[in-house]
């Protein structure tokens, strides 16, 4: 009985730790930002993702409105989630592709 324990709280840490990662982005083909200084404007925000994108050497960003960026021809939907890292509020970004 006392392994049937082990085994379920061993499989309900790595579920819950698989669900946190798919949560956050970390899916393929998807960008993960995280942004030091949290925008409240959305026009400063969306230019800040651009220009994130292009410091890491994306060549043809253009956002289409409506939270679309078109990446080196891909179309990206962006959405932001709010973490809490070491007590400060995280904003991270995560670009998923548009099918």
């Amino acid at each position: 009985m006392f392994w049937l324990y082990i085994i379920l709280g061993t499989a309900s840490g790595i579920g819950v730790f698989l669900f946190f990662n798919w949560l956050m982005g970390y899916r393929k083909g998807h960008i993960q930002m995280d942004f030091d200084e949290r925008y409240m404007n959305h026009q400063a925000y969306i230019e800040a993702i651009s220009a994130e994108l292009r410091d890491r050497g994306y060549k043809d960003v253009h956002y289409k409105g409506d939270h679309v960026f078109i990446v080196d021809g891909k179309a990206y939907v962006f959405f932001e989630r709010n973490v809490p890292m070491g007590g400060v509020p995280l904003q991270r970004t995560i670009l998923k592709p548009q099918k």
